[in-house]
């Protein structure tokens, strides 16, 4: 029998990778449900190829609800726990995403986890939820997906430190007095992926590598100072994990997410797919490594800092980065205040507790109400 999914964010980059996953995958999965944010075009065409037992858009749905469809933020949560689904691939950008994979969780389900913020806002009440209440988290994400492939069978106590990649996104070779007026345009021209706005805006700054070192903080266990990062440029590499020996392992391959969706859903199963390209090492051509540049990226170390506060420190990093890229993708600040707003708010935010969901939002509502104020400044 095939097993059921459900793609939250299902119209976004992520989702529509998962569904040219699935398409070549029908015999052992289904698509369940699918929600949207705001594309209810797109979402329509969807629903109408793959027949899901349950849609929802979160805005700007039209329609009735019922019979089996949905609006609103709810719906996520409605898909996420619908008893056809049993794994549900969180594709969701931003901290949207968090109360949706706390349900998925507490109702035993696989979350194959796209939405980096979930981990980030509330890792240590995520990965207790899913301790708790037998749900299993899988990344998606290439570099901790590439992680997972590198560790699967071995033991945590063989694990000693983890190096995870980044390109450097389109304005490694800038200087940060250049970097600080870019523009939308220059910034949304990612060399290497192509992915939605945000994340590729986040590329840009390095905050989704500040962001991914704290996942990998809760998904394998090390502590912060065995997670490092390393910029290559060729995006072949994905990760490398060091053991206890000494020995390194890393995963390959060309850039796309398509492969670590389909481990996603498979783990720790392999199965063959024909979609994904096959690796040559004469393609790859030479691959180079560099050292993360603080001033280049200074985005990067404010999420490592919060990372180290600990508490509410990460989830008020998080708040406070998706305001001020929003307000840059809206044109209403230039690309240097994105750090700068980021500062600000973690200088006037006092870590709390976050092991509690009513915590983790009262920290985010006001570190966004904060940033909104920064911006501005």
């Amino acid at each position: 029998m095939s097993v059921g999914v459900a793609i939250l964010g299902s119209t976004g980059s992520i989702g529509c990778s998962a569904l040219q996953v699935l398409g070549r995958q029908r015999e052992r999965f289904r698509v369940a449900a699918l929600t949207a944010y705001s594309n209810a075009e797109l979402l329509e065409r969807q629903a109408a190829e793959w027949g899901p037992a349950y849609v929802g858009i979160v805005n700007g749905g039209k329609g009735d609800e019922g019979r089996g469809k949905g609006k609103g933020v709810q719906c996520l949560v409605e898909a996420a726990t619908h008893p056809d689904v049993q794994i549900v691939v969180n594709a969701i950008v931003g901290a949207a995403g968090l109360e949706a994979t706390l349900a998925a969780l507490r109702a035993g389900k696989r979350v194959a986890l796209a939405n980096k913020e979930t981990l980030v806002m509330a890792g240590e009440l995520v990965t207790r939820t899913a301790r708790e209440c037998g749900g299993e988290i899988v990344p998606v994400d290439s570099e901790h997906s590439a992680v997972l492939q590198c560790v699967t069978g071995r033991e945590s106590t063989e694990l000693a430190r983890l190096i995870l990649t980044a390109s450097g996104g389109p304005f490694r070779t800038w200087t940060p007095q250049r970097v600080a007026g870019a523009t939308v345009d220059e910034a949304l021209r990612h060399p290497t992926w192509k992915m939605g706005k945000k994340i590729t805006v986040d590329s840009a700054t390095l905050v989704n590598k500040a962001l991914e070192v704290i996942e990998a903080h809760f998904l394998f266990g090390l502590p912060y100072d065995a997670v490092e990062v390393v910029v290559h440029p060729q995006s072949v590499v994905h990760a490398f994990v060091e053991f206890v020996d000494g020995s390194v392992l890393a995963q390959v391959g060309f850039p796309t997410m398509e492969l670590p969706i389909l481990y996603a859903l498979t783990h720790p199963a392999r199965v063959p797919d024909a979609g994904t390209r096959r690796f040559d090492p004469v393609a790859a051509g030479t691959l180079t490594f560099e050292p993360v540049s603080t001033d280049l990226y200074p985005a990067y170390s404010l999420g490592r800092g919060a990372a180290a506060t600990g508490g509410t420190a990460a989830t008020a990093f998080n708040a406070a980065n998706e305001v001020a890229v929003e307000l840059f993708l809206e044109g209403k600040i230039r690309f240097g205040r994105i750090g700068e707003t980021i500062a600000r708010v973690l200088d006037q935010h006092h870590a709390g507790d976050a092991a509690t969901l009513e915590a983790v939002l009262a920290a985010d509502a006001e570190a966004r109400r904060l940033a909104r104020e920064a911006a501005w400044r």
